[in-house]
């Protein structure tokens, strides 16, 4: 079994939480059952299924929980772009934590190629 507190997608995940419900709280009322929700739960996923991964056993199941990390960090991207485009945060707000979640994208896909190229 691996840890997941060693995988720095892990602790980059762990501050995207963070960042993502700071920016959660910008939104208005109107979305506390639309988008909030939404942001919050996939960007919670994305450390989550890292975690869960580092679980199981065979290094195929690891692969699949990373790719599911990695499609939950795609979706919050999405939902990212969305806010931007309703005018619910600023340019330079999305621009950053986007930036910030495509960083975490490609430190999950590296480790996926890894894990199945090496092991």
């Amino acid at each position: 079994m691996r840890n997941f507190r060693e995988l720095n997608v892990w602790k980059d995940g762990r501050v995207l939480v963070k960042d993502t419900y700071t920016l959660t709280k910008l939104l208005p009322d109107s979305e506390k059952f639309g988008l909030i929700p939404q942001i919050q739960r996939s960007a919670i996923s994305i450390p989550a299924n890292i975690a869960e991964g580092c679980a199981k056993y065979s290094q195929k199941d690891f692969v699949r929980f990373l790719q599911v990390s990695l499609g939950s960090a795609y979706e919050l991207e999405s939902h990212i772009i969305l806010c931007e485009d309703l005018n619910f945060i600023s340019s330079n707000s999305a621009e950053l934590i986007i930036k910030n979640i495509q960083k975490l994208q490609q430190g999950i896909a590296s480790l996926i190629k890894y894990n199945r190229t090496n092991h």
